[in-house]
């Protein structure tokens, strides 16, 4: 017993001692933790460089755009053909991917050698034999009658500006091929293709391996967005930020970025890592001086660098006594296989045994120790050095997402990764000590690249289908330069008829005369009350104008649906209820101040202080109001409330208020714009052409009601089913056309229609249609102004989607901004061709060469949306090209108008008063 304790003693002492020399020898080797996390840092460094447009060039991390833009999302199905490139053998795969209610993917497969002869030879010969082995493959399958699409696998560095094109920057491993460096690789291989007649293929993609295992476990697992090789040469791929790729247009979504990690340090940024046993085997390897970081850890190289360590250490007399065999002399007698072989838990030590033996040599039991822990050392580096570039990778995916946690899943393939005992395991475990903010799963590919080829190219034929149904919608809310001039001329004809006796009846656009005959001239003095009704808030304010001053004191009170939708009679009370609380407020009770009421839906006027409804709109539907003169159910509900009396001097449309506001400020100002939650202009009009009043001296504000335009079907060739769907789900179908493709009430609301056919067509939120989604007006005016926003990131695109119930990818985010981009873009054209129509229809009537207005502009909608007012400018200048157009805010045209419209009003009453 005590024999045994004494042998086991000895052998761990022993043991000891050789893990001790060999630790002093490799000392360079062994890489602490400090050091790991400045590899990391240096790592970020390079990528950022890489992704620089201007520091490409010198990068030694090449960050190489693939376009492949989405990972599969389980929806994908069809036959596709696989060729992978890039170790010592070819393969060619047939993949059918089928949903079938579960996504299933089946796959035949024939590898063909690949011979230094065609590695290293021509390169025509080289893609001639390719071509030869597919279709071969073809025939054998019985395929060579089907047109498929196919996916290259290219395991060596590309160039891409598309999907499927990659000209080859350099050849890597054991790849020599004389000139095709700088060609493009698919084109190559589409040539040889052509000289096979039988052979009908569609190349869609070109993928690199790394990618491929990015894709092949995406497809099983969602989250992942990074793919790592440690096998022949060692690469990683993850999903960037399309923002930060400077060298790809557009700013949208994301694409999978082809690190190239292999060269890190190829500028020299790794000196101090490495060792004198890293720059032996550089300097004996086909690429002296080029993919160093790759030197260090692939399986193509680690069995060299260990036989180089074992004869150096032989020749110093550490191993073998010294002695050493031709075979340790000899390149590439050490192979990755081998140590491998030597770190096995168990049969380790014998196996390395062997394997000493077999090289000539004769081992004792503590070269056999010491030669493990050479292994040992080499292999726990490599493990080392890919966790610390991995680190960088995680570390900027979780930055990019703005997170303070991220749970992410790594694909993984290559040889020495699946066949090293204990790589898998310390890699995990380096990468989770580097980054403890991440929460990592690691996948292993199966089918590794080749079925990541296909899977590309599953979801480029899937993204090309869905983008053509999408394209299809769009196509939609695209208006031809001859549909605008359509609108205009149209538009035009409906203005003539609104201002014409015998055509007003028939006329959408109203025309309606507002009874203010002249601008502000400045000589406007006094105290004045403006009452603003026009949405769900309703407004009091008392306005001091004195000398081109103006000040304003304001109360804001609510109007509940079911006072907007009740009876007249309960509006006008709430109304009054309110103005006796401002003036309450303001200790203005028995005060007999002039008011200007701002009515800001169509009104009949017969003077200015008269105005019945025509017709609610915005979401009002009080009850005996329409038909009926809404001056005088205001001044019976102030007779009702008997506490205080007010002059009413005018009826207001918050349009013209918007025009008098500006028109105070600016003299040119004779047209006014309300695009927000509803949309409608007023213009000074010459008398002579206004045959519903008497008189042709001077000018009057016309009210045109311009919303309505449409109602008799003359712009239902632009209408989309979209368009007729919210109409009909309106309060008031069939009316108010123009606006319900233009103002802020509605915009929203196509916008959810859209989403809802593009997620039943399966196109979107993968085909899921939310609850909150089938809820009308979720969506509202305000999300189109945010998710278009130029700064907002598609991360915040998918947060807005998430408060509205939807999960959406980042494709889905794309899709979403594209719709209210169509929309809204659609809504400032249209309106722009509107505002052409009286711009020129006011320089025709002048009889002017050349026409200098300004238009005075209120509303959310042209306010808040970041695209909304260029968009209706550019159409305005388009369509109008010799009317010169300022457009100015205004500012509270309902309020600050009001009272404006009430002092011209006096201002003019003075004079009749007078005669």
């Amino acid at each position: 017993m005590f024999a045994v304790h004494l042998v086991a003693f000895y052998f761990t002492k022993l043991k000891e001692d050789q893990i001790k020399k060999v630790d002093r020898f490799l000392y360079h080797m062994r890489l602490s933790d400090e050091t790991l996390e400045d590899i990391m840092a240096r790592f970020q460094a390079e990528m950022e460089k890489g992704l620089g447009k201007d520091t490409n060039p010198t990068a030694s991390v090449k960050m190489l755009p693939t376009f492949v833009r989405a990972i599969p999302d389980g929806s994908e199905n069809g036959e596709f053909l696989s060729l992978d490139l890039g170790g010592s053998k070819f393969r060619v795969l047939k993949v059918q991917v089928s949903q079938e209610g579960k996504q299933n993917v089946q796959m035949e497969s024939q590898f063909y050698p690949m011979t230094n002869e065609i590695t290293r030879g021509n390169g025509t010969e080289l893609f001639d034999y390719v071509a030869d082995c597919l279709a071969d493959f073809m025939r054998t399958k019985n395929l060579t009658h089907k047109k498929l699409p196919l996916g290259f696998t290219f395991s060596f560095p590309c160039r891409q500006n598309k999907l499927e094109e990659g000209f080859l920057l350099s050849w890597t491993k054991k790849f020599k091929a004389r000139g095709v460096q700088d060609t493009d690789v698919v084109s190559r291989l589409a040539t040889a293709m052509k000289k096979h007649k039988d052979l009908d293929v569609d190349i869609l993609a070109l993928v690199n391996d790394t990618v491929g295992t990015m894709m092949t476990c995406a497809y099983d697992d969602p989250n992942c967005e990074v793919g790592v090789i440690i096998g022949t040469g060692t690469n990683a791929c993850y999903m960037e930020d399309m923002s930060n790729i400077d060298l790809v247009e557009g700013d949208e979504g994301r694409m999978c970025i082809n690190t190239e990690w292999g060269a890190f340090g190829d500028d020299g940024a790794l000196e101090d890592i490495r060792t004198e046993f890293d720059r032996e085997l550089d300097l004996g390897s086909l690429n002296p001086g080029k993919q160093l970081f790759e030197k260090m850890i692939s399986g193509l190289y680690m069995g060299e660098l260990v036989r180089l360590i074992l004869l150096k250490m032989a020749k110093v007399g550490l191993l073998f006594g010294g002695a050493k065999s031709s075979a340790l002399h000899t390149k590439g007698k050490i192979e990755t296989q081998h140590v491998a072989a030597m770190e096995m838990s168990k049969e380790g030590l014998a196996n390395t045994r062997e394997i000493l033996v077999d090289l000539g040599l004769d081992p004792s039991e503590s070269d056999c120790i010491a030669v493990q822990h050479v292994c040992t050392i080499v292999s726990f580096r490599s493990a080392n050095l890919c966790a610390a570039a991995l680190a960088g990778i995680l570390t900027r995916l979780r930055e990019n997402k703005k997170l303070a946690r991220l749970r992410t899943t790594v694909g993984m393939d290559g040889t020495l990764y699946k066949t090293h005992p204990q790589y898998p395991k310390r890699l995990h475990k380096v990468v989770r000590r580097l980054v403890p903010s991440c929460d990592v799963r690691f996948l292993l590919s199966e089918s590794g690249s080749t079925k990541g080829a296909a899977m590309v190219t599953a979801v480029a034929s899937r993204v090309q289908a869905q983008r053509k149904q999408i394209d299809k919608v769009l196509a939609l809310f695209q208006l031809t330069p001859e549909q605008l001039r359509g609108v205009r001329d149209k538009m035009r004809t409906e203005l003539e008829y609104g201002l014409k006796k015998k055509t007003h009846a028939l006329a959408t656009v109203k025309m309606l005369p507002t009874y203010v005959y002249g601008m502000p001239d400045g000589t406007e003095k006094g105290k004045f009350l403006a009452l603003d009704l026009g949405g769900t808030n309703f407004r009091v304010l008392l306005v001091k104008i004195r000398r081109r001053s103006v000040r304003m004191y304001n109360k804001i009170f609510a109007i509940p649906l079911e006072i907007m939708q009740g009876t007249g009679e309960e509006l006008f009370d709430h109304i009054v209820q309110c103005i006796a609380d401002f003036l309450d407020y303001m200790g203005l009770k028995g005060a007999q101040l002039p008011l200007g009421f701002t009515f800001s839906f169509p009104c009949r006027q017969t003077c200015i202080d008269k105005g019945t409804l025509v017709g609610w709109t915005k979401g009002f539907k009080a009850t005996d109001c329409e038909g009926e003169d809404v001056v005088d159910m205001l001044r019976e509900a102030i007779k009702r409330r008997n506490e205080f009396d007010l002059d009413i001097v005018a009826i207001v449309n918050d349009t013209v208020g918007t025009m008098m506001t500006c028109g105070y400020e600016d003299p040119r100002c004779e047209i006014g714009l309300i695009a927000g939650t509803g949309s409608n202009v007023c213009y000074m009009e010459e008398m002579r052409n206004i045959e519903l009043v008497d008189g042709d001296e001077g000018r009057m504000c016309v009210n045109t009601e311009w919303g309505g335009f449409g109602d008799n079907g003359c712009i239902d060739d632009l209408r989309t089913q979209y368009d007729k769907e919210v109409d009909e789900g309106s309060l008031n179908a069939g009316k108010q056309r123009y606006e319900k493709m233009t103002s802020g009430m509605y915009l929203g609301e196509i916008v959810r229609r859209i989403l809802i056919d593009l997620t039943r067509q399966g196109l979107l939120f993968r085909g899921q249609i939310s609850e909150r989604l089938r809820t009308r007006g979720i969506f509202e005016t305000k999300f189109l102004s945010q998710i278009e926003s130029d700064r907002l990131a598609l991360l915040q695109v998918r947060r807005i989607l998430q408060q509205l119930g939807l999960d959406s990818t980042c494709e889905d985010s794309i899709v979403v901004k594209e719709v209210c981009g169509a929309v809204s873009r659609r809504a400032a054209q249209m309106c722009g061709a509107g505002m052409a129509a009286i711009v020129e229809k006011r320089r025709e009537d002048q009889g002017l060469q050349h026409f200098k207005v300004t238009v005075g502009v209120d509303g959310t909608l042209y306010k808040l949306h970041p695209h909304f007012s260029r968009i209706l400018q550019e159409t305005v200048k388009e369509l109008a090209p010799q009317c010169d157009v300022t457009f100015m805010l205004s500012e509270d045209g309902s309020g600050k108008g009001a009272a404006l419209i009430t002092a011209v009003a006096k201002r003019l009453q003075q004079p009749r008063k007078d005669n």
